[in-house]
């Protein structure tokens, strides 16, 4: 026996991550009841971007031609180039800093029980551009858990390997926070890692 269209639309947005049955439910009543003209839209916008948009040739983040607007910019710094895990992590760069160079989007990080290794992520794709000789500083903007600091550190010898020179986002005690509420691993980490004040 065949679902209904109902029980389909349902199962179909449970595919979006922290949607379980409940919430997908009531999405689904609410286009339904609501928002006909909004649900068909998002229809039409969901099928236009599976079936347009790709990765990027040069630097593997979402993009709907071979190279994304970044790459193919003559005005970024082509010898800065940071590495990230996701298209969500390099926007958020993007947005938040005034870093005008150029990006590497490893789509997830190293970790061997899920089956993602080095192929994965396009590690082999990324020494060849460090080959190319143009990129002097290697950022590795990886996310500081166990996986990412692995990441980090595979990264690094890539990047010392082939003469260009290493460098991590700092991580540490939060703008505005107070240290008796930030954890002992975040503590611990930045008072290591702490810098001189300059003049």
């Amino acid at each position: 026996m065949t679902a209904s269209l109902l029980e389909q639309l349902i199962e179909a947005l449970r595919v979006l991550p922290g949607v379980g049955q409940k919430s997908a439910q009531r999405m689904a009543y609410h286009l339904l009841e609501r928002q006909r003209e909004g649900g068909l839209r998002l229809a039409g916008a969901l099928r236009q971007a599976m079936e347009h948009i790709r990765h990027c040739e040069r630097c593997r983040d979402f993009s709907e031609t071979e190279r994304c607007a970044v790459c193919a910019s003559m005005s970024r710094d082509a010898t800065l180039l940071c590495v990230v895990e996701t298209p969500a992590d390099r926007l958020a760069i993007e947005q938040a800093t005034g870093y005008r160079g150029l990006y590497f989007v490893l789509q997830g990080r190293l970790s061997p029980l899920d089956g993602i290794g080095p192929d994965e992520l396009g590690l082999d794709q990324l020494a060849r551009r460090l080959e190319e000789g143009e990129v002097r500083e290697l950022i590795v903007a990886t996310n500081p858990t166990v996986e990412g600091e692995a990441t980090a550190h595979y990264l690094a010898q890539i990047a010392r390997s082939r003469s260009v020179h290493p460098s991590r986002l700092a991580h540490g005690v939060p703008l505005g926070g107070e240290l008796e509420y930030v954890d002992r691993g975040t503590l611990s980490h930045a008072f290591g890692s702490r810098l001189e004040i300059r003049e």
